[in-house]
């Protein structure tokens, strides 16, 4: 018997359970597909979304283009092909079951171009839009263009009153729920404001409560909220299911659709997420998006941690009054910077442990690496492809001048690469790449269903899911 009802979502009658769409590869049509089929709502991937030929493989994209402006062109084109075949993959794995929802990012670069795009190509075949990371106003007009529901990811009710007064509420009839995606607890990019500590979480039920109130001052009472991040049992979930304070509420399952028979990630990455245990996923400021996003501790993600401390402030001119008068030489002869003394005493310690490499932010800052690490973040910058609207790391934007007019930040990385690999199994090992995941993914260890290395069907996962356990 099942824990939760039935619940109208995108036009058809399905268990309130949604499969989270987890960026660059990681939920495909395979894996969606599977996932209505089970009766739920299957999510697929738009971004940067792998093609798949006629005969079912994998096309990798091999960029030509000499140029940024060139890859960026590239990307799109293949991202919209990409997209079109994991809907038609989803489409005919859903057997007439479910519904089918593509994820974007608004801040992936060209979004709406390629959101358009792919609705232009897969009539029929796509359900609902799923989007997040930024303020995506343009998101319900798009919809509405093509008569489908949309689902905005918050993580507040201000962020959906603004959403809403903004642009929502000429197109209220198909906003088909709300996803308020708990950003202390969620995989992947979230939306924590600055105002808000990382480190000290606060409980989803009066945020939920909260976001509801909201929603009903619109007259939304019956428009579903979808709670995402931190859920694994229902059972935990007891006392918000049939709450009439929250209302119709449905719950997306982002880290457990990984380890799936039908997850597309390599074994290595479900392995190793099979054995984490608590604290291995670390809430962290590294993305080249500028947005709070979790991911496994790992090699990866530590050489980050490392090459940020590494940093002192620094000043063109001598200035004793903030104590920045110790002149640090680089560059060409009789060319430096300067800084405090007690940090010219850190640099030269970690120049003796082989961190010779200085290389400037856009924070009046330094930052200190071997010179092999350096070289690598300059061939990934001058490689970047313009996957984001605005990347920190490289500072690239899709728009205008093409742009971000700051410094490229070598605090950061190029996200692109490391998804692309870490999704494909290329380049090193799981390790050393972003490792995107929610925190609460240590239950894999913890959970029996997981015994003695068992790896779930989707249908066996959803099954599992709906006893409450």
């Amino acid at each position: 018997m099942s824990c939760v009802q039935p619940m109208v979502i995108s036009g058809a009658e399905v268990w309130p359970l949604v499969e989270g769409g987890k960026g660059v590869a990681v939920s495909d049509g395979r894996s969606a597909g599977a996932w209505a089929a089970a009766g739920g709502v299957g999510t697929f991937s738009g971004v940067n979304a792998d093609v798949v030929d006629a005969n079912g493989e994998y096309v990798p994209l091999i960029f030509k283009g000499r140029d940024r402006r060139e890859r960026h062109e590239e990307l799109i084109d293949y991202s919209i092909r990409g997209a079109i075949s994991q809907a038609r993959i989803a489409h005919e794995t859903r057997r007439g079951e479910g519904r089918i929802h593509i994820n974007v990012l608004w801040e992936m670069g060209s979004c709406e171009r390629v959101l358009t795009s792919v609705l232009d190509g897969a009539k029929d075949l796509i359900h609902g839009v799923t989007c997040g990371a930024g303020m995506p106003y343009r998101l319900a007009e798009i919809c509405e263009r093509y008569g489908i529901h949309y689902y905005p990811i918050v993580s507040s009710g201000r962020a959906f009153n603004a959403l809403w007064k903004r642009a929502y509420h000429k197109a209220a009839e198909l906003l088909g729920a709300v996803v308020y995606e708990d950003p202390w607890r969620a995989g992947g990019h979230n939306g924590l404001s600055n105002v808000e500590d990382p480190k000290a979480p606060q409980s989803p039920l009066p945020r939920v409560l909260e976001l509801r109130r909201l929603m009903r001052s619109f007259g939304l009472g019956h428009v579903p909220i979808v709670m995402a991040g931190g859920v694994w049992h229902l059972k935990d979930w007891k006392d918000w299911i049939g709450n009439p304070e929250l209302g119709p509420i449905a719950f997306q399952f982002g880290t457990r659709p990984l380890l799936t028979q039908e997850s597309p990630i390599p074994d290595s990455w479900k392995q190793r997420i099979a054995n984490l245990l608590p604290g291995d996923v670390l809430l962290h400021k590294f993305s080249p998006t500028g947005f709070y996003s979790s991911a496994v501790r790992n090699d990866f993600l530590n050489e980050l941690v490392e090459r940020s401390d590494r940093q002192v402030e620094i000043a063109e001119v001598a200035d004793p009054a903030s104590g920045k008068d110790a002149f640090f030489a680089y560059g060409r002869s009789g060319s430096g910077v300067f800084m405090r003394a007690d940090d010219l005493a850190r640099v030269q310690a970690w120049q003796s442990e082989g961190f010779t490499q200085p290389m400037r932010t856009p924070d009046s800052t330094m930052i200190f690496v071997t010179p092999e690490r350096a070289r690598n973040i300059r061939r990934d910058q001058a490689g970047c492809m313009g996957c984001l609207s605005h990347c920190s790391f490289s500072n690239w934007k899709d728009h205008d001048d093409m742009t971000t007019g700051r410094m490229a930040d070598p605090r950061s990385f190029c996200i692109q690469k490391t998804l692309q690999d870490i999704a494909h199994g290329e380049g090193d090992p799981v390790d050393n790449q972003l490792m995107f995941s929610g925190h609460n993914v240590y239950q894999f260890k913890q959970d029996p269903f997981y015994a003695n290395g068992f790896i779930p069907s989707v249908k066996q996962l959803v099954q599992r899911i709906l006893t409450g356990n």
